[in-house]
């Protein structure tokens, strides 16, 4: 009997044959896709501007100012009518914003009681100011 000798060849005939006829079959339909567009839902209106932040000034001699926007002139108050000032604020608009702006020379600890006072009122968004520059106050 004779032995049968084993094929070392890959017979690649058949895949271009396949290679072909998807290369047909995407030819002719690529001009039948059509491009999708996508509708995005649009924003309404808002409610209501979003407030200005009220800026509290710490000085470096401790001494505190408020200012209704950062445009407006700082109004320098004591410990008790920075509380009252706050409370009516918050009273006003439960979200409104604070910037706390205080000076470089000042103890870290004066500005860590501001925003603990500022917490304890109900204050919900508090910043802190920062500057680039030598400025200071």
């Amino acid at each position: 009997m004779r032995q049968r000798r084993l094929m070392n060849q890959i017979n690649v005939v058949r895949y271009i044959d396949v290679m072909l006829l998807l290369l047909v079959i995407f030819m002719v339909t690529a001009p039948m896709v059509q491009s999708g567009s996508i509708d995005v839902p649009s924003a309404g209106p808002l409610s209501a501007p979003l407030a200005e932040a009220m800026v509290i000034e710490v000085r470096k001699d401790g001494t505190l100012a408020l200012r209704a926007s950062s445009n407006a002139a700082p109004k320098a108050v004591s410990s008790i009518e920075f509380q009252r000032e706050m409370k009516q604020a918050i009273e006003r608009n439960p979200d409104q914003p604070f910037l706390v702006a205080a000076s470089s020379e000042l103890p870290y600890q004066k500005v860590i009681d501001i925003l603990e006072s500022a917490r304890e009122l109900g204050v919900r968004k508090i910043s802190l100011q920062t500057r680039s520059g030598s400025r200071s106050q």
